[in-house]
C-alpha cells in the first residue's frame, strides 16, 4: 500500500496534469459568441434593465417593511438590503442567520417550526429560541447577490458536466453533488439548484419569495403560508390577511438582481507579478478543481425555470469568473443541517463562489473565519489533498497565492 506521502505526490501530480490539460476550460467550454459579463460595484444595471427601473427595484430591495406590510410575525430583517449592502445593494455583509436540529444517527430532524430559528419577532411571546434535544446548531452567512442573474443563466447540463469531470471520490475526493429542487414559480418542475448554502433553490424568483417568507416573515402567493415560532401558530399576532404580498415585490427583487453586474476584480492588484504567479498556484494545488474560475451562460434565448424564463441578451452568451462550481461538497465544515437535498446533503455545502473576496471580513458559512489563511486551513474532507498541497508551498508561494486570492 502506498504511503500517504507518495500518494498526494501523485495526486498532486495529476491536479498539475488536468489544469495544465485545460481543466477548467474543458469542462464547461463557453460559446465561441460568449462575451465577458460586465462587472461593478457601482449600483448601475448590467444591460438588463435600464437604469430607472434598476433604481426603481433596488428601492424597492432596500426598502424597510413594516407589521402594517406584512412584517413577522417572526423574522430576521426588514429589508434585503439590511442584509445585502457591502459595498452596494445586493452585496453581502456580516449578518448570519441561525438554524438548528436534531442528529438521530440516522438522519438529520428538523428543529420543531424548521431549522431557520428567527431572531426577531413583533410580540415577544413568539421570538423563537432553540429548543433543548437540538444539538446541531450553525449560522449561516449572508451571500452576495450581485451577478446572480448568470448563475441563473448558467444550464443545467453545465453543472453537471462540472461534476463529472471532478477527479472523483476514488482519486482526490473530489466529486460535487448536483441536487434538483423545485421551481415555485413553475410548479411540479425542478431544476439543478445553485443558491443558498444548500443550493436549495435554483431560480431567483424561487430565492426572492423564499427570502421574502422566511427572512422577513411576508406570504406572497409563492409562500403563502406563515412559519410557526418554534412549530406555534402565530396567527393571532398576523394582522394582515395571507398572503401579504401580491407578487410584485417578489418579482422586483428577482429582477433586480437578474440586472446587477458581476462582482470585479482589483485592478490595481490583479496582473501584479505575485498575483499572476498566485493564480498559477491557485490552479497547482488543485483549488480550482472546486473554485472554476470561468463558466459560460446558456445561449441568449434559452427557457429555463421551468419553462418560465427565456434567458435575454444581456445574460445570455457571457462568460463569468465566479470561482465556483455551484456543486455541494463535503470539505469538512458541513453543519449538518439538510434541507432540499436529502441527508445526502446533511455534511455538504455549496462551493462558496469567491469572486469579490476581498470585501467579505467573515468568511466560510459560518462566518468564524476571519483570515483568507484560516479559511484555507478549515478545509478537509474532498479538499484535505489541496489543503496537503497549500501546507507544502513555500512561505513565499502561500503569501502570493493569498494575494492572488486578495485581488478577487
Amino acid at each position: 500500500m502506498r504511503s500517504p506521502k507518495i500518494f498526494h505526490f501523485l495526486l498532486s501530480i495529476m491536479v498539475t496534469f488536468l489544469v495544465a490539460s485545460g481543466f477548467e476550460n474543458t469542462v464547461n467550454p463557453a460559446p465561441r459568441s460568449a462575451v465577458e459579463a460586465p462587472t461593478g460595484f457601482d449600483n448601475q444595471p448590467n444591460g438588463l434593465v435600464d437604469q430607472a427601473t434598476f433604481d426603481a427595484d433596488r428601492a424597492t430591495f432596500d426598502e424597510q417593511e413594516g407589521i402594517s406590510d406584512g412584517l413577522g410575525p417572526v423574522y430576521n430583517a426588514r429589508s434585503c438590503g439590511e442584509c445585502h449592502q457591502n459595498p452596494a445593494s445586493g452585496g453581502n455583509s456580516q449578518v448570519s442567520e441561525l438554524r438548528a436540529g436534531h442528529y438521530d444517527g440516522l438522519n438529520f430532524i428538523d428543529h420543531p417550526g424548521g431549522s431557520l430559528i428567527n431572531d426577531r419577532a413583533i410580540n415577544p411571546l413568539i421570538q423563537e429560541r432553540v429548543l433543548s434535544g437540538n444539538e446541531l446548531r450553525t449560522f449561516r452567512l449572508t451571500p452576495s447577490t450581485l451577478g446572480l442573474g448568470f448563475v441563473e443563466a448558467i444550464e443545467d447540463n453545465t453543472l453537471a458536466e462540472i461534476a463529472r469531470s471532478q477527479p472523483g471520490l476514488s482519486a482526490g475526493h473530489i466529486a460535487g453533488q448536483v441536487i434538483r429542487v423545485p421551481v415555485a414559480e413553475a410548479s411540479g418542475a425542478s431544476r439543478v439548484g445553485r443558491f443558498g448554502w444548500k443550493n436549495q433553490n435554483a431560480s431567483l424568483v424561487s430565492f426572492a419569495a423564499d427570502a421574502y417568507l422566511n427572512e422577513m416573515g411576508i406570504t406572497s402567493p409563492l409562500q403563502p403560508t406563515e412559519n410557526t415560532s418554534n412549530g406555534a401558530s402565530v396567527a393571532d399576532y398576523d394582522t394582515v390577511p395571507d398572503p401579504e404580498n401580491n407578487g410584485e415585490d417578489v418579482e422586483a427583487f428577482a429582477r433586480f438582481m437578474r440586472a446587477t453586474k458581476a462582482p470585479p476584480r482589483d485592478t490595481d492588484l490583479t496582473n501584479t507579478p505575485d498575483a499572476v504567479i498566485g493564480a498559477q498556484l491557485f490552479q497547482q494545488t488543485g483549488c480550482s478543481i472546486c473554485h472554476v474560475s470561468t463558466i459560460g451562460t446558456a445561449r441568449t434565448g434559452s427557457v429555463i425555470n421551468g419553462g418560465k424564463f427565456a434567458i435575454p441578451a444581456a445574460l445570455g452568451d457571457k462568460v463569468i469568473h465566479p470561482f465556483s462550481d455551484f456543486l455541494l461538497h463535503d470539505v469538512g465544515t458541513g453543519d449538518g443541517i439538510v434541507q432540499n437535498g436529502g441527508q445526502s446533503t446533511r455534511n455538504k455545502v455549496r462551493t462558496a463562489p469567491l469572486w469579490g473576496l476581498r470585501i467579505r471580513t467573515r468568511l466560510m458559512h459560518d462566518g468564524a473565519s476571519v483570515t483568507v489563511h484560516d479559511a484555507i486551513l478549515r478545509h478537509s474532507g474532498e479538499a484535505g489533498f489541496v489543503i496537503d498541497n497549500y501546507r507544502a508551498l513555500s512561505n513565499s508561494q502561500k503569501n502570493q497565492l493569498l494575494t492572488f486570492l486578495r485581488s478577487l
